[in-house]
């Protein structure tokens, strides 16, 4: 096993470790919202520390439900990566086209190194 498939077995058990030990370890056992998010735990802690406290302002779309709300965020962070991988990917591809570039230069040198040598040689038979 070659040293960057250890890295990327390493990468996805850590990954799927920190999926599924939370819920293994009963880390949201006797609470309303188990896993609510940071928003909401935050806006939960506000409330009990000032009763009054009024926010700055509101958001500009509130979603009608928790699994339209789920949903855009599942669209965005789908987009996001898509982003990522079309620049990864073009990364990728030039620097490839770049090393065919070079690849093709050199053996177009050694092409002409070679009907040189072969045109002195058959240059001074004659």
């Amino acid at each position: 096993m070659s040293r960057n498939a250890k890295i990327n077995t390493l990468l996805l058990l850590v990954v799927a470790a920190l999926a599924v030990l939370p819920l293994a370890l009963g880390l949201g056992d006797g609470k309303e919202e188990p896993f609510a998010g940071s928003d909401a735990q935050a806006e939960r802690a506000i409330t009990e520390l000032e009763p009054d406290y009024k926010p700055w302002f509101s958001p500009l779309y509130e979603p009608p439900s928790g699994e339209i709300e789920s949903a855009l965020f599942a669209l965005q962070a789908a987009i996001g990566a898509g982003v990522l991988a079309y620049y990864f990917g073009l990364r990728r591809g030039r620097r490839q086209g770049e090393a065919r570039a070079v690849a093709a230069r050199e053996a177009g040198v050694q092409a002409d190194r070679d009907t040189a040598r072969a045109d002195e040689s058959h240059g001074s038979e004659a």
